[in-house]
């Protein structure tokens, strides 16, 4: 059997999904699965052991490009694909297994999607809060739940990579490794204050650890302020990494410090504990699928509203999550098997 994934377009979701692909290998032993993806998600679907092959999907966010689209079905006839499975709710991400002629087109209903897809799923959200549950659940029949419990995300670390990306960044390891991950793509609502994760750094960096701060080219300038506000107590690797090289990197992380980010499920997928830091966003849909991870958060009343921007202005869900509760959680999480 041969199945096309056509695969989310954040950073987390695609890891998200990869219970998903895990269910499939079990539910059909010598599955070929490969994942069209954007080239921002392609490299961790790279690392993924159930995944053969990544196909580059050209568009980026919101782009329909349809003559595009129908040019790259076309060309996917040829390999033979008995199912696609379409994670995103969109309806152009239907289309290319549509026009790829894939005889079993599979995913949720989404928007003015019947006909592109002929094997639908209802989402019952409260019975499948986990987007991860829910992205399983298309590797069974519509309306039967996922197959629990779900099983473990894993990355696959490249050796070779890491040892060449830790002399390239002249980083050492004599001291163990805290790495804090301040970005987060979808907005500012979701990023703990640079002050605090600079008052972390310095604390943590008196306990004799290191520090390395991981994101892209558009975190840079967030790191460089915990840099100079602590001091020098962190080191700042914000768009100095590919994805593959954070990849390679957060797995020397003793202990991953993150806002509810791509990066956040990175840590926990390369099997690093986690300390994950919620604001706008809630832990009960997209909570990291590691094996040791402690949720920390204010619970105040306005959250989550699921914001780019605070919209009262105050930001107090992130604002008042102070270092000190989460050093008491790393020092908790630290201690626990991994």
């Amino acid at each position: 059997m041969k199945i096309l994934i056509v695969a989310p377009n954040w950073i987390g979701d695609a890891l998200l999904a990869q219970p998903l692909f895990a269910r499939l290998r079990q539910k059909y032993p010598g599955v070929l699965i490969d994942a069209l993806a954007p080239p921002w998600t392609a490299p961790v679907l790279r690392r993924m052991p159930e995944v053969r092959e990544v196909i580059d999907a050209p568009f980026g966010h919101g782009e329909l490009k349809l003559a595009a689209r129908w040019r790259l079905g076309r060309s996917l006839r040829a390999r033979g694909y008995d199912q696609a499975i379409v994670l995103p709710n969109t309806l152009k991400s239907a289309l290319i297994p549509f026009f790829a002629g894939i005889p079993v087109r599979t995913g949720f209903v989404g928007e003015l999607r019947h006909g592109l897809l002929n094997r639908v799923h209802r989402l019952d959200e409260k019975a499948l809060p986990l987007m991860a549950e829910r992205y399983a659940q298309l590797a069974e029949e519509p309306a039967e739940p996922p197959a629990r419990p779900l099983q473990q995300a894993g990355l696959r670390v490249d050796q070779a990579h890491l040892a060449a990306a830790l002399d390239r960044l002249g980083l050492s390891r004599a001291k163990p490794v805290v790495a804090f991950c301040p970005g987060a793509e979808y907005g500012p609502a979701k990023r703990w204050p640079a002050r605090h994760f600079a008052e972390l750094a310095v604390r943590l960096a008196a306990r004799g650890r290191a520090i390395w701060l991981f994101g892209s080219g558009k975190d840079r300038e967030i790191g460089e302020e915990i840099v100079r506000l602590s001091g020098g107590a962190a080191t700042n690797l914000c768009g100095k990494t590919d994805l593959a090289s954070a990849v390679d990197l957060l797995s020397l992380a003793e202990v991953a410090v993150s806002n509810d980010s791509g990066l956040m499920h990175v840590a926990a997928a390369v099997g690093r504990r986690v300390v994950a830091l919620y604001g706008s966003s809630s832990p009960e849909h997209t909570p990291p699928l590691a094996r040791s991870f402690r949720i920390v958060r204010t619970g105040i009343e306005c959250s989550p509203c699921y914001a780019r921007e605070c919209p009262l202005g105050h930001f107090k869900c992130m604002n008042e999550l102070a270092p000190a509760r989460v050093l008491e959680e790393i020092t908790e999480v630290a201690a626990s098997p991994q």
